[in-house]
């Protein structure tokens, strides 16, 4: 049956072709996009959740509103207008009781690390340059074991900040901007006391531009000084051992105290909902070439049933079953979903790869140069059963049309 199913596509050779261009160009067109966009997301997300923090416990933000103060300063039944909307916010810059936290966080067995941080915003100055900057104080062991700045580094090692002694790293595209470079001194202001000096001991680039040309790390200890906040810390960044209950654990713990309390994920809402923006672009695009490349199938197969009708009936004459007509034409489309589908991968893999090579900037830029394409296993896996699938699929209806036909109606047909 096999060979005999080998044959009938062999004698609409066109025919063929045409529907095995249409299969394996599918499959290619899913792996190459499929690759440049979970590249991407797969980029992102290692940069959201490796880079930082899988929880940020922090001081939670409370603004004034007229509502919030009518209830706490006159009684029920008043009615107080005020000339001027309350406005600004309640809150204090800094987590209350950061050593409750800490060591409740010791004790849970899901924690893998954590680590208190001071983030402060101030002026980076270095000769007549001056720009603002994002300072995170923070203890370099536990911060090595939340993030991975570690392998980001360029020059000097992280752990050189110390506990003290005014020393810092610096983003790659910060000390470009200041002209600043290793082993040389920064000045450093909060806004509160003057500007103190600074050595950088360490260059990183994390890929992120953005965060390359604002972030200096520092021992806490000394952006406490810096702040003028002794003892007083903003943040606690947490590492867990299932980064997928992220989003759970940080609901379950906004409950405990008033500090807010943040996932990865929740904290990143509008860079996630991009992500499903794009995988539904994706989905979409690869049912359509589905459809697209199972209607050639479909017509194929149907003009194969129509143009071998007098082989039907003789093969019906010569004992074959139903099933084993439609069998026949199953087979057909089996062959062409295997074939269109490993060559699909082959052609797929290349176009990935030529894209990989494609220079999308001069510097660093998002994670590279050159384009971010994934080449995860699972794309060609998917790829590979969905062309096998639809091309299936699609040969069931001529195979079960081809499989209804009785002789004596192909040659009643034939004779008129």
């Amino acid at each position: 049956m096999f060979f005999l199913a080998v044959r009938h596509l062999l004698s609409r050779k066109r025919q063929t072709a045409l529907t095995l261009m249409g299969i394996i160009l599918g499959a290619a067109a899913y792996i190459a996009i499929s690759g440049m966009m979970l590249g991407f997301q797969t980029f992102i997300v290692d940069q959201l959740v490796n880079n930082d923090s899988h929880i940020r416990i922090s001081a939670r933000e409370e603004l004034l509103t007229a509502d919030s103060l009518n209830g706490s300063m006159f009684e029920d039944g008043q009615i107080a207008s005020w000339i001027k909307p309350p406005s600004g916010r309640k809150d204090n810059a800094y987590i209350l009781s950061p050593r409750t936290w800490l060591d409740r966080l010791e004790r849970d067995v899901d924690v893998a690390a954590a680590s208190p941080q001071l983030v402060v915003q101030a002026i980076a100055t270095y000769g007549k340059v001056s720009v603002g900057a994002r300072v995170i104080g923070s203890e370099p062991d536990r911060q090595s074991r939340v993030s991975t700045i570690e392998k980001y580094m360029l020059t000097g090692k992280f752990s050189e900040i110390g506990n003290s002694g005014n020393r810092v790293v610096i983003g790659d595209a910060l000390a470009k901007k200041i002209g600043a470079s290793l082993n040389e001194t920064i000045f450093l202001a909060s806004g509160r006391g003057m500007p103190q000096p600074f050595r950088i001991t360490g260059i990183f680039s994390l890929g992120v531009k953005s965060l390359d040309e604002s972030t200096i790390f520092a021992a806490i200890r000394d952006v406490q000084q810096l702040n003028l906040t002794p003892s007083r810390i903003s943040d606690i960044a947490i590492r867990l051992m299932d980064v997928t209950r992220a989003a759970e654990t940080a609901s379950t713990w906004n409950l405990l105290s008033q500090e807010k309390v943040q996932s990865w994920d929740q904290s990143n809402e509008g860079i996630m909902s991009v992500f499903k923006t794009q995988d539904i672009v994706r989905n979409s695009m690869t049912i359509s070439i589905l459809i697209v490349a199972g209607f050639g199938i479909y017509n194929i197969l149907s003009l194969a049933v129509t143009h071998k009708r007098r082989e039907i009936a003789i093969l019906r004459s010569m004992g074959f079953e139903p099933w084993d007509i439609s069998k026949l034409f199953l087979i057909q489309g089996f062959i062409l979903g295997l074939i269109g589908g490993v060559v699909g991968l082959v052609v797929g893999l290349f176009f990935s790869y030529m894209m990989s090579q494609i220079e999308v900037s001069a510097d660093r830029g998002l994670g590279g140069s050159h384009m971010m394409v994934s080449f995860d296993y699972w794309i060609y896996v998917k790829a590979f059963f969905l062309a096998l699938v639809s091309s299936s699929f699609a040969s069931f209806f001529p195979a079960r049309s081809a499989g209804r036909l009785e002789p004596i109606d192909i040659i009643r047909s034939e004779n008129t």
